[in-house]
């Protein structure tokens, strides 16, 4: 049992070295539990800037209004153009 004035401790269960990663990755997870397509959603969204595209389930559309769609973006473009170098890498000729 806690006893009052004591601290809980709360660890994130996903990417603690890029925030951006953990929670775009518990957005995906909650919404394909329930049962929406995340690619379709997060276009929408960060298209539109409209959260609604984001389900509430899990607290997924509170943890997205967090960041900045600026900063969302900005990730999954290093994210790709990083992927492409790694692929030019390992196809050498």
């Amino acid at each position: 049992m806690k006893k009052i004035g004591q601290t809980t401790r709360f660890t994130a269960p996903k990417d603690m070295d890029n925030p951006v990663r953990g929670i775009i990755s518990l957005v995906c997870d909650a919404m394909v539990e329930k049962g929406y397509n995340p690619v379709d959603q997060l276009v929408g969204y960060l298209t539109s800037g409209d959260p609604t595209y984001i389900t509430s389930n899990n607290g997924a559309r509170g943890l997205l209004s967090r960041l900045d769609r600026d900063e969302i973006l900005e990730d999954i473009t290093r994210f790709y153009i990083e992927s492409l170098e790694k692929d030019e890498e390992g196809n050498l000729d």
